[in-house]
């Protein structure tokens, strides 16, 4: 009777899993793929459900869905930024997620509960230690362009969505008069433009500029490989150190809603969240993560970020204002 029971328990296992190996799951990705690959893999490899991933930038993800329409094969969009989700909500395109998903985060929690938080980034100025006195550094990115001493050797990324997001912030606290200022006035100390973050730390590193906002696990990375890059943080609650949440939603679209479920808790457990801190440095949303020593303390990192509604950010301003600029 033993080994009759024995086998029909192997037997249903085994049915679970080819069961969870027909199961699929697609996802769009505003992440870099560099980046989350061996965690989408992870998942793959855990639950035997198959993910094809589309990996782009949020503003093309968002463009996809739009284009596709109720056509569209995606289950989740897993966005870089809080905007972009802020977008897809106001599209429509998201359901709410169930009190299961939402109330594992600590910080972050959307109102509309229809994505949820799953790592935070700060924004934080990078500079080179041995030619930038922090003590010379102003208390707000606002008053960053006063460092004309630094003419020609500052750096930005305006197709970057993290950016353009701080731009976004700017515009929702200082309006759009003054945040089109705040760039004009960028402008004018010819700063240096960068693709991404990984090239504006390979240019200061190699002399080229001396400083420019990014995001804090750009530095990080650097300072793992043994390269000299020092970070300096804005007063607390200015937006030159808005806190820029990833997260992911399930879309209305999606043909495998309990896949979606799972995959989203997946990110959200402590396995998942320890792959978050410990490989790209980032932020955790929930609990107990243990976080690298060279980190702020979670509860320090949040009080950086100045208080903004995250679903509201006027992304589209802030795209109009750059495009205007010349920067898009």
């Amino acid at each position: 009777m033993r080994k009759k029971a024995v086998l029909v328990t192997t037997l249903l296992a085994v049915l679970g899993l080819a069961q969870a190996q027909q199961q699929s799951l697609t996802v769009y990705t505003g992440r870099g793929q560099g980046l989350v690959e061996p965690l989408v893999r992870q998942f793959e490899a855990e639950t035997g459900i198959k993910v094809n991933v589309r990996y782009g930038r949020d503003a093309e993800i968002l463009a996809a869905l739009q284009e596709e329409g109720s056509r569209s094969p995606a289950d989740v969009f897993w966005a870089n930024t809080a905007g972009a989700l802020g977008v897809a909500s106001e599209r429509g395109l998201l359901v709410r997620l169930g009190d299961t998903i939402t109330r594992t985060p600590a910080y972050f929690v959307p109102a509309s509960r229809q994505w949820v938080p799953l790592t935070v980034r700060l924004r934080v100025l990078a500079y080179d230690p041995s030619r930038v006195k922090p003590e010379d550094l102003p208390k707000s990115i606002m008053d960053l362009p006063k460092l004309t001493q630094y003419k020609g050797r500052i750096g930005w990324t305006p197709t970057y969505s993290s950016f353009q997001d701080m731009i976004a912030a700017m515009v929702a606290q200082y309006g759009e008069a003054r945040t089109r200022q705040w760039i004009a006035d960028m402008k004018a100390l010819e700063p240096k433009a960068y693709a991404s973050n990984p090239a504006m730390m390979e240019a200061i590193r190699a002399g080229e500029i001396d400083l420019g906002s990014t995001n804090h696990y750009y530095i990080q990375r650097v300072a793992r490989a043994g390269q000299r890059i020092a970070t300096y943080y804005f007063a607390d609650g200015d937006v030159g150190g808005l806190a820029l949440v990833t997260g992911a939603g399930i879309l209305k679209t999606s043909k495998n809603p309990a896949a979606a479920n799972r995959f989203l808790l997946w990110l959200l457990s402590a396995k998942g969240q320890q792959f978050f801190a410990s490989e790209i440095i980032e932020y955790p949303v929930t609990q107990g993560v243990v976080l690298s020593s060279s980190l702020l303390p979670i509860n320090q990192a949040v009080a950086k970020s100045p208080k903004v509604d995250f679903e509201k950010l006027p992304l589209d301003t802030a795209l109009k204002l750059l495009r205007e600029a010349g920067l898009l």
